[in-house]
């Protein structure tokens, strides 16, 4: 298959389950509400080492509790305690810091972890709460608490508990360009296509990694490691997967509430990155090692992304 020119390689991204859940992050104005968002998401490129992965979600969130400006923010773990820890730290660290914010739950979960009921501790005995009846709850139930904490330039404003669901981490696919510009065009041109797909992020830095890796190492403490089979400079030295016109290979992985969310933004990215200078398109898998999800290139670029 070729799209633009561009070879499809026949193969699959290898993605595996996650739990995720959605935080929308209010302010004064849209850059406050960034502001903490950006700090929300960082070091969260990867749970091997950061514990969870998180981005800005690309859509407009459109209307907010609060009526004002708002960022939609995904999150994801591996574990419900994994994601509740790193819930607890980053509202209370990045959000609850950040002048003139609030935060609210964004999704409907099939369960619920209890953040603000965590966080009103820091009111020292001063925070209150107001129940909303009649108010549909994204976590569940047609009522919502919100907890009021005391701080210095007000109140924070944070509910009381989030839903978490199932989700979908590591979809994935790579760029092969014949040197380092030409596949970061592609790349940042896929990611902005797909940053126009809900449900889903790009983890890593502006949404492209460099770093791929495989499962396990020559080293027996480590239990991922350089992607070998894509790395140009020691192609003479290694079972290579690269032609010899390839001069840098990008990688965009996705993380999705979904796995059809993940898959559709797999085939707009695809289509984005197939351009001028790219030679090939390949995807990063594991010989079913890694997790149950398979998104197979040829199948989501014929179905228009539907798996």
């Amino acid at each position: 298959m070729q799209l633009n020119g561009v070879p499809i390689e026949d193969t699959y991204a290898e993605a595996f389950p996650a739990v995720g859940a959605r935080v929308l992050i209010t302010a004064e104005d849209e850059r406050w509400a960034r502001e903490a968002a950006q700090s929300f998401t960082g070091f969260a490129t990867s749970v091997i080492g950061c514990g969870c992965e998180a981005g800005v979600e690309g859509v407009d969130p459109g209307e907010t509790p609060d009526g004002r400006p708002g960022v939609s923010v995904l999150i994801f773990a591996m574990s419900k305690k994994g994601l509740h820890d790193q819930l607890i730290k980053r509202v209370g660290q990045s959000v609850m810091t950040c002048p003139s914010t609030a935060c609210y739950n964004a999704l409907q979960g099939e369960s619920w972890l209890s953040v603000g009921g965590k966080l009103r501790f820091f009111g020292d005995g001063f925070q209150f709460s107001k129940v909303l009846h009649g108010m549909l709850n994204p976590a569940g139930g047609r009522a919502r608490r919100f907890w009021r904490i005391p701080v210095m330039d007000g109140e924070f404003v944070v509910e009381d508990r989030f839903g978490v669901a199932k989700g979908v981490a590591g979809g994935n696919f790579l760029v092969l360009g014949e040197g380092l510009q030409a596949s970061l065009q592609a790349a940042d041109a896929a990611v902005k296509a797909m940053r126009r797909v809900p449900g889903v992020i790009m983890p890593f830095p502006g949404g492209v990694v460099r770093s791929g890796s495989k499962v396990g190492s020559q080293y027996k403490f480590l239990t991922a490691s350089t992607n070998t089979a894509y790395c140009p400079t020691i192609r003479r030295q290694v079972q290579s997967a690269l032609p010899d016109d390839v001069g840098a290979v990008l990688e965009i992985v996705i993380d999705g509430l979904t796995p059809e969310a993940v898959a559709e933004a797999m085939r707009v990215g695809i289509h984005a990155a197939c351009r001028e200078g790219i030679k090939g398109i390949s995807a990063g898998n594991y010989g079913g090692k890694l997790g149950k999800y398979h998104f197979r290139l040829h199948e989501i670029l014929k179905s228009g992304g539907r798996t």
